[in-house]
């Protein structure tokens, strides 16, 4: 006997509008196509952004590494400034240190050294200790996954450290068993491609079609076990091809400045934030910024607009934003090129996300990544007034049956 009802959750990372706007992709089984504003900030501020329904100056999940001295749980890693650069700044040393690190300090969300410089390590401190796939993994306020244990629906939530298909296997026997009510599905896979061979590679179209075939056999193992199968197919931001170089850290480097000293600086992919010690270094940096063509310096009224969390300067205090095409490397994110990236201004054109879904009528107000939240709750709602529907008529032909003899 079938199921009433399953509402599946398939986030597909960096799978923005642009990059489907021309391919059929899930017209199958996915037909109704919805263009999605996405937040300003990475994936660290995206994800928590979609889980929560709040935006990143609400629930204060944004960029990775912050400047905060009294709180930084990197003390321990300081005497590695020791380190030849040679050597500190290799990937897989990066790496090694950054699991040993992560289990040491029992990190639960995605976690990272990048290329932070050991010798200020000891100054940052990292946003991401919990992970927001999670109960309680928000850095304020509550997501999706609070309530779906709160309310004890029965639900599958993909281990995105996990393989992309061990996620998929294990999701379609669930479905197969018809235990679930709710699933949710993040696979990383396409954003870290998109970031090697860029938008334009063949590998895409190869990538997506992989994705499709994957995403209809799951709808075809739950349209076989469920009456009413709710599909929606989503991602978190878009990716632009990085055309251009920015080696912005050698411009501010070549300013009568001392890092460390002067200011502080965490130089993203896309966007340089900076912290000071003095007016003057201050207006030395702002000075230059202004000069700099590829980019400019955000105001903080914009940066409101774009629910920046501003009024916690522990994420910055100036900030420089870069043309959508331009990357800065090297970076403390990465030291060589890469082929496409994001993060960039939520108005630009690739910076969109997207939203697949067999549901003819959405809310109106599902314009933007945050609204996803309420479709999910829309799925969990639905489900809590299904059960309650169901107990009231238990109870009235409990009620008939024991009004039965007493009528006769």
């Amino acid at each position: 006997m079938k199921k009433d009802t399953v509402s599946l959750f398939l986030m597909v990372d960096a799978c923005g509008w642009e990059i489907i706007r021309d391919h059929p992709f899930l017209n199958k089984v996915a037909p109704y196509r919805h263009k999605l504003r996405t937040v300003f900030g990475y994936s660290s501020a995206c994800v928590p952004s979609i889980v929560s329904g709040r935006w990143p100056d609400e629930h204060l999940n944004w960029c990775y590494f912050t400047y905060d001295p009294e709180n930084s749980p990197f003390q321990f890693l300081r005497w590695m400034r020791w380190f030849p650069r040679v050597i500190s700044s290799r990937r897989t040393f990066r790496r090694l240190v950054t699991r040993l690190s992560r289990k040491r300090l029992g990190f639960e969300g995605y976690f990272d050294l990048y290329n932070i410089p050991f010798q200020f390590i000891d100054r940052y401190d990292f946003t991401e200790k919990k992970s927001p796939l999670r109960p309680g993994g928000m850095n304020r306020g509550e997501n999706i996954f609070d309530l779906l244990q709160r309310e004890e629906v029965p639900s599958f939530v993909g281990d995105p450290t996990e393989a992309e298909e061990v996620i998929l296997k294990r999701l379609t026997e669930r479905l197969e068993r018809g235990e679930i009510e709710f699933g949710f599905v993040y696979w990383a896979g396409l954003d870290g491609l998109l970031h090697s061979v860029g938008n334009d590679s063949p590998e895409i179209a190869e990538r997506l079609d992989r994705y499709q075939a994957w995403i209809e056999e799951i709808y075809r193992s739950a349209s076989q076990h469920y009456n009413t199968v709710n599909l929606h197919v989503f991602s978190d931001h878009g990716m632009a091809n990085c055309d251009v170089h920015l080696d912005l850290a050698a411009k501010v480097e070549a300013l009568p400045l001392k890092l460390g000293r002067d200011y502080m600086v965490v130089y993203d992919s896309t966007m340089a934030r900076f912290w000071f010690k003095t007016t003057d270094s201050r207006r030395q940096v702002e000075t230059l910024l202004r000069e700099v063509k590829e980019g400019r310096i955000m105001d903080e009224e914009e940066l409101r607009q774009l629910r920046a969390p501003v009024d916690h300067t522990r994420f910055g205090e100036l900030f420089f934003l870069v043309e959508e095409g331009t990357l800065i490397v090297p970076s403390h994110m990465g030291e060589k090129p890469i082929r496409a990236m994001h993060g960039y201004h939520p108005d630009d054109p690739h910076s969109d996300a997207a939203l697949f879904t067999n549901v003819e009528e959405l809310p109106c107000g599902v314009k933007a990544i945050p609204d996803l939240y309420q479709l999910m709750v829309a799925a969990i709602t639905k489900r809590k007034t299904r059960d309650l529907l169901t107990k009231q008529r238990y109870y009235d032909r409990s009620q008939a049956r024991e009004l039965l003899p007493q009528d006769r």
